[in-house]
């Protein structure tokens, strides 16, 4: 539970475990996945101080709707990154990762990653992507997850450092790489600055998946179906204020990566009521929630779900249909989206409480 959302009100009645909900994962960052616990562990082992928000046992208090909270957020990641430093540190976040997911009911993973950040630790660009995808490998054979990645840029960097790692996405789609995104602060840099580089990612073949509509409004939305042509959108949540966008959305079936739990725990809504997941859902766009950076907000995937179903009223057979959505939107092979749709029917069948 996560401490800044108050408490929570309780199950209804009779209800099934969202847990033993087969579901896709689609917006979870790399750093961000790792268990509370490792990083103290990993701190430790290189001497790093962290902050007291980040040893506190609770989810560190956080407001990045203004400049200065989001400052604070990035700089509370990058502490948390700098603690992982050789090739075993990314397999123990990446299994690890794995593991809380099979537990949450996950049965496919795409994992976002910023190859950059990791490359100063782990030898440059191309060893740094190509530990984790070792790394991805490894824990998908075992656990049994189904697990690729996403390469994301930095849209507070250069574009032509975007282009550079669409290229190398592209160039590893053979070895697990299925995505291509844009993350941190939408309220820097125009989408259409990317442009080229998601045009390159597109024309390999892979998913184009850039953040909007977070920090910033609808605008940010349109942007990203504009101008970066996105067949996902990570979070999206503003097109709520758009009824002409949401129509939009669902008429082209662009999925929302919404983590709500995040949401609240930003700023972006004050509430957890305030997140307009059945705004969202009654007009139809489809939606894979998230859990987006649990390290720092304190709830993975499957509290996700029991999040819409607590304070919006989503019943089992709405929770089945949301887990269905994330299912279509991923990268899965079509024998593992069967597979994982059979399972959410077989669930949704079953008894109840």
């Amino acid at each position: 539970m996560l401490a800044s959302t108050g408490e929570d009100p309780p199950n209804p009645p009779d209800s099934r475990d969202v847990k033993l909900l087969p579901k896709a994962h689609l917006h979870l960052h790399f750093t961000g996945s790792m268990r509370p616990t490792t990083l103290l562990e990993l701190a430790d082992k290189y001497g790093v101080h962290l902050p007291e928000a980040l040893t506190g046992g609770e989810p560190p208090k956080l407001r990045a709707t203004d400049e200065r909270g989001w400052f604070r957020f990035q700089r509370l990641y990058d502490i948390a990154r700098s603690c992982l430093r050789s090739p075993e540190d990314i397999q123990r976040l990446v299994r690890e990762a794995a593991e809380e997911d099979v537990k949450d009911g996950s049965g496919w993973l795409e994992i976002q990653v910023d190859p950059t950040s990791y490359a100063p630790m782990l030898g440059g660009l191309i060893p740094a992507l190509e530990t984790i995808l070792d790394a991805v490998e490894r824990a998908a054979r075992d656990t049994g997850l189904g697990m690729r990645v996403l390469v994301a840029a930095n849209r507070m960097k250069h574009p032509l450092d975007a282009r550079t790692l669409a290229r190398l996405a592209v160039r590893y789609a053979d070895r697990g790489v299925v995505g291509f995104g844009l993350s941190n602060d939408e309220r820097r840099g125009m989408a259409r600055d990317f442009d080229r580089a998601f045009a390159i990612a597109r024309d390999g073949g892979l998913l184009a998946a850039p953040h909007g509509g977070e920090l910033t409004g609808p605008a940010s939305v349109r942007d990203c179906l504009d101008d970066l042509h996105a067949s996902r959108i990570g979070h999206g949540v503003r097109a709520a204020e758009d009824p002409r966008l949401l129509r939009r959305l669902a008429e082209r079936g662009v999925t929302c990566e919404v983590c709500p739990a995040s949401n609240v725990a930003l700023g972006v809504y004050e509430k957890p009521e305030d997140v307009p997941l059945r705004t969202l859902y009654d007009a139809g766009v489809p939606m894979a929630l998230g859990a987006d950076d649990p390290l720092l907000f304190g709830s993975r995937l499957a509290a996700q779900y029991d999040f819409a179903r607590r304070h919006h009223g989503f019943t089992d057979a709405e929770l089945a249909e949301l887990a269905r959505h994330s299912v279509r939107a991923s990268a899965a092979p079509e024998q593992e989206r069967a597979k994982l749709l059979a399972g959410i029917d077989d669930w949704l069948a079953g008894p109840a409480g």
